[in-house]
């Protein structure tokens, strides 16, 4: 027989040797063993621990610490008892130098024949690292939580399975979708079809931007509403022991930056136009005073020419064509004097709608409307401008009759005021019916001498000058839509206060 079949003492040893501060209890929680690692611990002999209940112990020896049976909490040592199972605790304490502890005490009962409990076993950890680590750690993430949440930017993490697992705030707002209602709801539904797939290839592609990783990336987002949002993306791919096992991406809304491009590009195509119009209507300016004088020449000798024919004369005819294209030589120079203009617009206040009224009546030729059906959609309230009135006709009568020649004559002319109150802006706009404004002209309509008419039906100037004139009253001309169902011009203009329209009402 070995020594350990010999006798008991054996356990002793075992007992002893355990690393952690161990005590065993009587039910009546009597002390009757405690371990060299509880004694060095407490810095005591054993005679003085042994016989002693543990909450006279605990008083002398912890006094620092709180334990359940001293602040009304329940025994973990009677509960044990009770329940004939293990119990824990763990109990926070302040060490001599004032630093922050933590002991985790294990409850665990020793059964005897009868399935009664005889005795109790306590194991003393000290779980301050841990704990502190712990708190540690939970810090950085309530941190890096509050980061996120607070992120302009929006950020979403899902599994690999494509179900969020993780939205801000931001990412809220952007995807019209809350955290809390996402169960049913996959990274897919994020973006329009094929997108999410798109993006996954990129992410795996190690020649983009390395393995799992994406860089900035423009891509477009759906909202909730089916509303697709541009914007600049990042992601990556999360990985566990070499698998996928998350995704996530950080999205940065960009409609405000494109907007602002957008408004930049406009000026500075407005400021190039302006610049183009005022060298060439220098240019035009010479060029048709330099003609003029022998077109009057050319006018007075050949009238004088036909007067003195006889009727019938074989030259009769020739020299009335010589007329006709030096009458229409003289329209184009006239033209170009109105286009080189260099005096200031007078500006008065008037109401928009009348300017429908006065340009349709000063179109002449009222053959034009034969088979036009014309719309006249006015906004119901008086809608006050400062401007040249006259220009302001001008300009409209060139849109009237360019819709009218888009029509070939024959559809649904609609002429249509109405007030961008968040703006003070009030439009007037003319839409037509014709065939529409290809990609190519639509870019060059405004340039000088431009035309889509037949050759000898336009100089090329009408939408030019129009553009200048509405430059000079502090407006705009644009086309708002063009399709092949028809086109819409758009003048705009700063709207006049409702106080100064007040005082216009007042002395009108």
């Amino acid at each position: 027989m070995t020594d350990i079949e010999k006798g008991s003492d054996w356990r002793l040893r075992v007992f002893d040797s355990m690393s952690f501060p161990t005590v065993i209890f009587k039910p009546d929680k009597t002390i009757v063993a405690v371990n060299k690692r509880y004694l060095e611990k407490l810095g005591v002999e054993e005679s003085l621990i042994l016989g002693r209940s543990c909450q006279v112990v605990n008083l002398e020896y912890y006094p620092e610490q709180k334990f359940p049976c001293n602040s009304n909490g329940e025994c973990p040592l009677t509960k044990t008892v009770k329940c004939r199972t293990g119990q824990t605790v763990l109990l926070k304490h302040t060490d001599q130098h004032g630093h922050l502890g933590w002991e985790e005490r294990v409850f665990s009962p020793i059964l005897g024949v009868t399935g009664e409990v005889d005795y109790v076993i306590e194991s003393i950890r000290d779980v301050s690292r841990v704990k502190n680590l712990e708190k540690m750690y939970s810090g950085i993430r309530e941190l890096i939580d509050r980061v996120v949440q607070s992120s302009v930017s929006g950020i979403i993490a899902a599994d690999r399975r494509g179900r969020i697992i993780m939205m801000n705030k931001a990412a809220e707002v952007l995807f019209g979708h809350s955290a809390y209602y996402t169960d049913n709801v996959n990274i897919e539904n994020f973006y329009p079809p094929g997108v999410a797939r798109d993006i996954m290839v990129k992410l795996r592609d190690e020649q983009i931007g390395g393995r799992g990783k994406l860089p900035i990336t423009r891509v477009n987002i759906r909202h909730k509403d089916g509303t697709d949002i541009p914007v600049e993306m990042t992601g990556v791919i999360i990985y566990e022991d070499g698998m996928e096992t998350a995704t996530a991406g950080i999205f940065n809304d960009l409609r405000d930056r494109l907007d602002v491009e957008r408004q930049l590009k406009d000026a500075h195509a407005q400021l190039i136009q302006s610049e183009k119009l005022a060298s060439l209507g220098r240019l035009a300016a010479g060029v048709a005073h330099e003609i003029n004088n022998p077109l009057t020449s050319i006018l007075l000798y050949a009238s004088l020419m036909r007067e003195k024919l006889e009727k019938d004369h074989p030259l009769e005819k020739n020299l009335t064509y010589i007329l006709e294209d030096t009458e229409r030589c003289k329209e184009i120079v006239k033209n170009l004097l109105a286009y080189s203009r260099q005096t200031n617009p007078t500006r008065n206040y008037f109401k928009l709608n009348d300017v429908i009224d006065d340009s349709l009546r000063l179109i002449r030729d009222q053959k034009l409307f034969l088979h036009i059906k014309v719309i006249e959609d006015k906004w119901p309230q008086p809608l006050l401008v400062n401007a040249d009135k006259n220009q302001l006709c001008q300009v409209l009568i060139n849109l009237i009759i360019n819709a009218i020649d888009a029509m070939e004559g024959r559809g649904v002319l609609t002429l249509h005021t109405y007030e961008d109150t968040v703006r003070g802006k009030a439009f007037l706009e003319v839409t037509d019916t014709g065939g529409g404004i290809s990609e190519d002209d639509k870019s060059k309509i405004f340039d000088p001498f431009f035309s889509t008419k037949e050759l000898g039906k336009g100089t090329g100037l009408g939408l030019s000058m129009a553009y200048g004139m509405m430059e000079e009253n502090h407006g705009r001309i644009f086309v708002k839509e063009t399709c092949t169902q028809g086109t819409t011009f758009a003048l705009e203009l700063p709207a006049v206060p409702l106080s100064e329209l007040i005082l216009f009402d007042s002395i009108g």
